[in-house]
């Protein structure tokens, strides 16, 4: 079902609907969206049997059999059960292209239909938001609540810890062909790396995955699950929020859909919207929170002109590639020979391991597109199988394929509401390539590549580019090639950013400015994107503001005592 189908479903299921709201129950903190923040949160605030926890989740259970099993990313990526299915609006810089953005709908959000990949991104990340005004936010700051969340395979050390929730395994399966590469990439400067979240993740290897044996270790499954028993929280899946309620320039409370009829719930406490970088600044605007003119073009009344909400958007813009290998043993060969395709089944089942095991290519590497660059900009992920796009049915013929990605674009976009109906999709605009430096990146990162690709440690599997073109040679050409096959990586950030300047939306503690008793915590309030996959961040993002929220509870108890 569209957006506007589903839409028109609601309004005509439920005529003048919105006039009829069910009595509200109260709650001391109200948890809107059950994504990668929101479990993480509910288990942590919930942890104080004192307080009432109420979570919300407008997606269902996360029951779908291929979300437990990583390779099961093909099928529930552009399946309206457990995706959103947004696409953006025309992208100028990708020649007009209209581009897919997968969002998880479901419990776990898109923990539950991502690739499983745990980057932490660098340290220099954190400190640049640090520089920006964001005291709390840098490296030897957060560090700690990423260890606290983490169950390490291999033990507690400086960098990580044990004993946590979330689940931090090797991916288990390796390719020669995969190797080879890793060997090509060594042979061209990149050194090989067996951890890439020690704070400088420069190299080549195989991901670590949020996995446990490999089964998915979403934050549904790490964080929801232990404390779905608790007396204090209640969870409820299938209701949409709607808006939160203010009174005097304060949260008080969620209104939102559930099946035919709209239900309230009151927050004696605080509002935390975690509905992603897609769905939170939707929230905000249609409760009246954002741009004035943006809210009075759609008929909402401006409650609080804040103009940051919705922009900033930014995520990384990535350039695919494709590379044919005569005769190498690769997905596409399995896949296409049913003896071949059983087996996997098989191995995964009885040993768990092979191929079934990874949800995004399992091999990765940072490095910089130019030796300018003050650390690595750049990031590849390459997996032994090639497709149209996720979802579709592998080649024929046997090749790797992957994508490229500027890791820190300069590029901005927005996201902002076409209406005041909640059920109608935002406008999201990227604005990929828009800027000079990033259509630089773009053209050097596919430089880097052919570099790769052309190393010693390949030629034994005679490697034949379709991708990038070989017959682009010139910086115009490659950009265009760039242009007409560029996707992204599903890392959308920023729309809610945090910071004291005129366009942030959130203060250093998550609290949105100008309106009590309501923070943001999400991917949103990134001010800038991490230097890699974002889920792990996101995670650590939770975890730090739960501490905040409940010292700042304490303190409040304190003060009135």
């Amino acid at each position: 079902m569209t957006a506007d189908t589903e839409a028109a479903y609601f309004r005509q299921k439920t005529p003048g609907s919105r006039n009829t709201v069910s009595g509200a129950e109260s709650f001391d903190y109200i948890i809107a969206g059950a994504g990668s923040a929101g479990c993480v949160l509910a288990n942590r605030l919930s942890a104080d049997p004192s307080v009432k926890v109420l979570l919300l989740e407008a997606g269902g259970p996360d029951d779908h059999r291929w979300i437990h099993i990583p390779i099961g990313v093909f099928y529930v990526i552009g399946n309206p059960q457990t995706d959103w299915c947004y696409v953006s609006e025309p992208e100028p810089g990708y020649n007009g292209r209209k581009i897919p953005i997968p969002r998880g709908k479901t419990l776990g959000g898109s923990s539950s239909i991502n690739g499983t990949a745990y980057v932490r991104g660098q340290a220099r990340d954190y400190d640049g938001w640090r520089q920006l005004g964001n005291t709390g936010w840098s490296w030897d700051d957060v560090l700690p609540f990423f260890k606290m969340s983490e169950d390490y395979i291999h033990g507690a050390d400086d960098m990580h810890g044990t004993g946590g929730e979330l689940r931090v395994e090797e991916v288990r399966m390796r390719w020669p062909i995969l190797d080879a590469i890793r060997d090509a990439a060594e042979q061209t400067g990149i050194p090989k790396r067996d951890d890439f979240n020690r704070g400088d993740n420069e190299g080549c290897g195989y991901f670590q995955v949020t996995q446990r044996r490999a089964t998915r270790w979403s934050t549904a499954t790490a964080f929801l699950r232990p404390a779905r028993n608790r007396a204090n929280l209640k969870v409820i899946t299938g209701a949409h929020a709607t808006r939160i309620l203010l009174k005097d320039r304060r949260a008080v409370g969620v209104e939102y859909r559930q099946s035919d009829a709209l239900h309230r719930a009151t927050a004696t406490g605080e509002v935390i919207v975690s509905g992603g970088a897609i769905g939170s600044p939707q929230l905000l605007q249609l409760s009246g929170i954002g741009p004035a003119a943006l809210l009075k073009d759609c008929g909402i009344d401006v409650a609080h002109d804040l103009p940051g909400v919705g922009e900033n958007l930014h995520e990384h813009p990535d350039v695919r590639y494709l590379v044919k290998v005569p005769g190498a043993d690769t997905i596409n060969v399995r896949f296409h020979n049913p003896i071949k395709k059983a087996l996997m089944g098989i191995e995964y089942f009885l040993f768990k391991t092979g191929p079934m095991t990874t949800g995004a290519p399992p091999l990765t590497g940072f490095c910089k597109s130019d030796p300018s660059r003050e650390t690595p900009n750049i990031q590849f992920r390459i997996g032994a199988v090639s497709y149209d796009h996720v979802g579709a049915t592998p080649h024929r013929f046997s090749a790797f394929s992957g994508g490229i990605c500027n890791l820190r674009p300069t590029s901005r976009g927005h996201v902002r509401i076409k209406s005041g109906d909640p059920l109608t999709y935002p406008a999201v605009l990227h604005n990929f390539l828009a800027t000079t430096d990033d259509q630089q990146v773009a053209v050097d990162s596919i430089k880097v590549m052919h570099k790769v690709f052309a190393a010693p440690a390949l030629a034994p599997f005679h490697p034949d580019s379709d991708l990038p073109d070989p017959a682009a040679h010139t910086d115009a050409q490659l950009l265009e090639y760039a242009r007409n096959v560029s996707f992204h990586v599903f890392h959308p950030v920023g729309t809610c950013k945090m910071g004291p300047d005129a366009m942030a939306v959130v203060d250093e503690r998550l609290r949105v400015h100008g309106i009590g008793g309501l923070r943001v915590v999400d991917a949103s309030i990134m001010p800038a994107i991490t230097s890699g996959n974002t889920n792990a961040p996101t995670i650590m993002i939770a975890e730090k503001a739960s501490h905040m929220i409940r010292a700042d509870r304490n303190a409040g108890t304190r003060v009135a005592a």
